[in-house]
């Protein structure tokens, strides 16, 4: 109850920044958690402690969307009220992220596997899959299409259980956490060796590399996923609250099928910037 009671959904709308902390406290206390008391599943665990005290805030922030859509009228003033939303909960992802990073970066190497071992094993099947001889444009049907099957599931997960998609966003984060601190803890070792000041501008390039390799196509593709989880959690709320025949529904529903489309574009930009952008750059 403390952990889901630190803010509201219309204090987080106020001052979205405050949810890149709230993400880092709830992902550092499941992990906490998962090594003392779950360590042999911890890399699971993890995931879900960190969802579980994010669902409260995700389910009001969805009840609050969904009643945006009913007494606003005009529809582009309703996406930007739904941005404030996703701006708070974009925030909230990259605090769980930068989270798992940071804790994958400092942990003892005994303790990652434990941790993020079966991260690690998700990250070696997506990089078999889209590796190896193909075309670009192979690659980047692949990518595509296993972007749009996340946000069937996140689109799935938010009808049927409301603030279900959260689960799906979080082990997103901990996916890409573990392969951010990867990259950044493996070109850290090659300057373990050397001490002095010319390496201290080094850790820093090792650091920055990290991040913007998978910001650049990350940050869409998140979002997609965001705006795709609000709009079926709007629907999921509008069915239980209205008949299927009101005007109010078909609002409802001509919201989400406009948001849909925003998170199939934003998927497809993120597939091009990971494929011709990000190799290009890195």
């Amino acid at each position: 109850m403390v952990l889901e009671s630190l803010i509201s959904p219309l204090k987080a709308e106020r001052e979205p920044w405050e949810m890149f902390f709230i993400g880092l406290l709830y992902s550092s206390t499941a992990i906490v958690f998962s090594l003392w008391i779950f360590k042999e599943s911890a890399s699971l665990v993890m995931v879900f402690l960190t969802a579980l005290a994010a669902v409260p805030l995700m389910y009001r922030t969805l009840r609050l969307e969904e009643k945006k859509g009913i007494k606003i009228e005009k529809e582009s003033r309703l996406l930007k009220e739904h941005g404030r939303a996703l701006a708070f909960f974009m925030f909230l992802f990259f605090g769980i992220t930068t989270s798992f990073t940071v804790w994958y970066v400092l942990l003892p190497s005994n303790l990652l596997n434990a941790l993020f071992g079966t991260q690690t094993q998700t990250i070696i099947e997506i990089s078999n899959r889209v590796t190896g001889n193909a075309s670009s444009y192979s690659v980047l049907s692949k990518i595509f299409l296993n972007n749009i099957k996340v946000l069937a599931f996140c689109i799935l997960f938010s009808f049927l259980y409301g603030a279900g998609a959260i689960f799906v966003l979080t082990w997103n984060a901990s996916v890409i956490g573990t392969a951010i601190g990867n990259f950044i803890r493996t070109n850290l070792e090659l300057y373990a060796s050397s001490i002095g000041i010319a390496k201290v501008a080094s850790y820093f390039n090792v650091v920055s590399i990290g991040l913007l390799k998978y910001a650049i196509h990350g940050t869409p593709e998140i979002l997609a996923y965001f705006v795709g989880a609000l709009a079926g959690g709007i629907i999921s709320v509008a069915v239980i609250r209205h008949d299927f025949k009101t005007k109010r529904f078909e609002k409802i529903v001509i919201d989400s099928a406009d948001l849909l489309t925003i998170s199939l574009f934003l998927l497809l930009l993120a597939a091009v910037l990971e494929v011709y952008v990000t190799p290009a750059l890195f």
